[in-house]
């Protein structure tokens, strides 16, 4: 992409790659990536702030974009990861705090580093996941099999080794291909046979919002590197559960927009919807949350999908502060 520089930071003892654009020392706007995507997914966003005089900046996360990562799930629980954002942000000399943007993991990394370090963020958007409040009864694992399956994708995701080989066997562009164009509601599940639903008589079209060399770009990466960073995050789910016990019932002390699709498996998951508009929920848990905007017609790539509306709602937000 056109004007957007890219380097290499050692941060909390790992390489990442780094994409930015705009004036050093201008108000930081840090952009998070979920699963299964890069730095790249923010493409759209990096330059239209950029040009709003925002320095714009989006890591590709511990476990994507350089194959030396660690392989061990442990060493991708919350407190490394947001240890990884604390250790960029001083890498960057980003003293003052910093506008945060994240989606799908990277919105749950978000809600991470609003909790452990509120002090470094200025104001929150996140997109497609909203703050989950610690359960202490049930591990996430347990209680998402109870309610969901073993199907479930996060159950699917959890033995090591298992879904990286189904990927392969489906090949990595057709997974991916699969999972940025399906729109079915939540929750997902993958089936033991053909979990990704590929058919190999027919390859389902690319939406307008991606193209095939976006896709080539995603493929190409994750064809060197491999997915077992992105899905170790699923794999510390339990970890994190026990690591957080200090922080059941905290709330989320900073300014949050959320936005999402109402097409996102994650919006159209049971209980979700409620738990966003409630006033005994999501506000409660985020005192400082602004009404949230559901986009109609979006999906869960929402920030790729409907770029230019997004980059809008994230900039009258951050605009305030």
């Amino acid at each position: 992409m056109e004007g957007i520089e890219h380097r290499m930071l050692k941060v909390n003892g790992i390489n990442m790659h780094v994409a930015e654009k705009g004036q050093k020392g201008h108000p930081v706007v840090l952009f998070l990536h979920g699963f299964p995507e890069l730095w790249y997914t923010w493409r759209r966003q990096i330059s239209a702030l950029a040009a709003l005089g925002y320095h714009a900046v989006a890591p590709d996360l511990r476990g994507y974009g350089d194959p030396g990562s660690p392989a061990a799930a442990e060493s991708y629980t919350c407190l490394h990861v947001v240890g990884d954002m604390i250790a960029l942000l001083d890498a960057l000399e980003a003293h003052d705090k910093v506008f945060l943007v994240g989606h799908d993991w990277g919105a749950q990394v978000g809600w991470y580093l609003c909790l452990f370090r509120p002090d470094r963020v200025r104001a929150f958007v996140a997109l497609s996941v909203p703050f989950s409040p610690r359960r202490p009864k049930m591990k996430p694992v347990e209680s998402m099999r109870a309610f969901f399956g073993e199907e479930y994708y996060m159950c699917r995701f959890q033995k090591p080794r298992e879904i990286e080989a189904e990927i392969a066997k489906y090949g990595t562009g057709e997974v991916l291909k699969k999972i940025l164009t399906d729109r079915k509601p939540g929750p997902p599940r993958l089936p033991i046979e053909n979990p990704f639903g590929i058919s190999p008589k027919a390859s389902p079209p690319l939406p307008s919002w991606i193209s095939e060399d976006d896709l080539k770009y995603y493929a190409d990466k994750f064809e060197h590197t491999g997915f077992t960073g992105g899905l170790n995050y699923y794999r510390a789910l339990d970890l994190n559960w026990e690591l957080t016990a200090p922080w059941t019932g905290a709330r989320v002390n900073v300014p949050v927009k959320f936005i999402v699709g109402d097409q996102d498996m994650v919006y159209t998951t049971p209980g979700v919807k409620e738990y966003v508009h409630s006033i005994d929920g999501f506000k409660k848990d985020v005192p400082l949350l602004e009404e949230p905007v559901v986009m109609e017609g979006a999906g869960h790539f929402l920030n790729q999908e409907r770029a230019e509306e997004v980059n809008t709602l994230i900039h009258d937000f951050i605009k305030k502060f």
